[in-house]
C-alpha cells in the first residue's frame, strides 16, 4: 500500500484479502499477470490493481480469472459472493459526504484489526475521546467547517468507539506524548473529563495506555502519529497508517512495519502503566 489521497479508491478490509487471494491463486496456478489479462481481455495493470484491491472486485471478472485458474465450480461461487460482499460500502459509507476517501480505508481497518497500536505526540487519540474533546479537536482543524459538518465528523468519530465495546473487541495499546495532556483542548472542564474517560479506560483488559513523560527527552518516536494494525486473516500483512496534513501513508512493507513496532516499544519502556496512572490523576487535578 502506498499514499492515499481524495478521489482514490479506499478499499474495505474484505475486499484487501480477496485480492490477495486472487493473487496467490494466479501463481499457484502458474499464471503471469499478462496470462490473466488476456483472459479478461484487459491490460496487466487492470489485473495489479484487482490483486491490490484498488479497484473493485466484479464478479465476472472474478469467475472468469478463476475459471483460468482451474477452480472449481464450487469454488467460483464461494469467492464470487465473497466478491460481491466486499463491494457493499460499509457503515461509514454514509459519512462520505464529510470524510476524505482516504481515510475510509483506515476506518475499514480499524473496524476488522484485531490488534491496534498508536502513537499520538498531540492529541488523545479518536478512539478514546469524549464527545466534548472530539467536538474541540475538529472544531481546531475545520476553522471553516459549519456546524453540521463538525456534528457529522464528531458522530463518527464516537460511532467508531463502539468497536471497543465489542464481544470480539481488538487489543487497543496507546502510547503517547505527556503534552497530550498539557495541551488545553477546550477547556479545564472538557480536559478533566477527558482525562477521566482515559483512567476509566485504562482499566478496560483489552486497553493499555502508556503516557511518555517529559522527562523521556529525546526518543525514537518523536514524530507523526501513527497507528498498526495487526489482523487474524493470515492472507493481510500488518499496517501501518500515518497521517499527513492532506493525504495519509498506508505500509505494509516488513522493514516499514517493523521500525514502527519497535519504535512503539521502545517507547512504551520509557513509562510504566502505575507511572501513566499517576500522571493521569495528576493532570486530573490540575485541571480541577
Amino acid at each position: 500500500m502506498s499514499e492515499a489521497r481524495s478521489g482514490t479508491s479506499a478499499p474495505t478490509v474484505l475486499r484487501m484479502i480477496l485480492g490477495r487471494r486472487l493473487r496467490d491463486m494466479r501463481v499457484g496456478a502458474g499464471a503471469s499477470l499478462e496470462d490473466a489479462a488476456r483472459a479478461l481481455r484487459v491490460k496487466t495493470l487492470t489485473i495489479r490493481r484487482l490483486e491490490k484491491a484498488e479497484v473493485a472486485l466484479k464478479p465476472l471478472y472474478v469467475e472468469k480469472l478463476l475459471e483460468t485458474f482451474g477452480a472449481d465450480r464450487q469454488e467460483i461461487e464461494e469467492f464470487v459472493g465473497l466478491a460481491e460482499r466486499a463491494n457493499e460500502p460499509g457503515w461509514w459509507h454514509s459519512y462520505r459526504d464529510v470524510v476524505p476517501s482516504w481515510f475510509t480505508a483506515y476506518v475499514s481497518l480499524e473496524t476488522d484489526a484485531k490488534t491496534l497500536r498508536t502513537y499520538e505526540p498531540q492529541y488523545v487519540t479518536g478512539l478514546l475521546q469524549t464527545p466534548e474533546y472530539a467536538h474541540a479537536v475538529l472544531r481546531g482543524g475545520l476553522p471553516n467547517g459549519s456546524d453540521e459538518e463538525l456534528a457529522r465528523r464528531v458522530e463518527l468519530r464516537l460511532r467508531r468507539q463502539g468497536l471497543l465495546d465489542r464481544e470480539d473487541a481488538p487489543t487497543l495499546w496507546v502510547v503517547m506524548e505527556e503534552a497530550v495532556l498539557h495541551r488545553m483542548v477546550g477547556s479545564p472542564d472538557v480536559m478533566r473529563e477527558q482525562i477521566e474517560r482515559l483512567l476509566d479506560m485504562s482499566e478496560l483488559p483489552h486497553v493499555s495506555i502508556d503516557i511518555v513523560p517529559f522527562a523521556a527527552g529525546a526518543h525514537i518516536g518523536a514524530c507523526a502519529p501513527f497507528t498498526y494494525f495487526r489482523f487474524e486473516e493470515p492472507e493481510l500483512p500488518d499496517i501501518v497508517y500515518s497521517e499527513l496534513l492532506s493525504a495519509a501513508v498506508y505500509l505494509d512493507q516488513r522493514e516499514d512495519v517493523v521500525a514502527h513496532l519497535e519504535a512503539h516499544s521502545r517507547m512504551a519502556l520509557m513509562t510504566s502503566s502505575d507511572d501513566s496512572r499517576a500522571l493521569l490523576n495528576h493532570m486530573r487535578k490540575e485541571y480541577s
